[in-house]
């Protein structure tokens, strides 16, 4: 079964707000067998359109289960903390 991969790139607007949702969201992630593959580093735009300042990649096992984890009453309440602390985009990709 493929998994899948929660891709984001955002910008922070509100550090203090956002470590609330850092402070959370590693339950929530474990709970529906989610991991980081990448949180922030160093990066650079190779082609296309310039990426926002973080970028963010979690993988999972399944991708129901990232739409899980995504629609769970638990992110969801982490979800509004983050939108609170930063915009950006967020995507869901099956991969392998």
């Amino acid at each position: 079964m493929p998994c899948a991969y929660v891709i984001s790139q955002m910008r922070i607007t509100d550090e203090a707000v956002l470590e609330e949702y850092r402070a959370g969201v590693q339950p929530v992630l474990d709970k529906f067998g989610g991991e980081f593959i990448v949180r922030g580093g160093r990066y650079e735009t190779l082609e296309g359109i310039e990426a926002m300042p973080r970028q963010v990649v979690m993988r999972f096992p399944s991708y129901q289960r990232a739409l899980d984890w995504y629609n769970s009453p638990d992110y969801q309440r982490l979800k509004e903390i983050r939108q609170r602390g930063c915009e950006g985009d967020l995507y869901v990709v099956e991969g392998v």
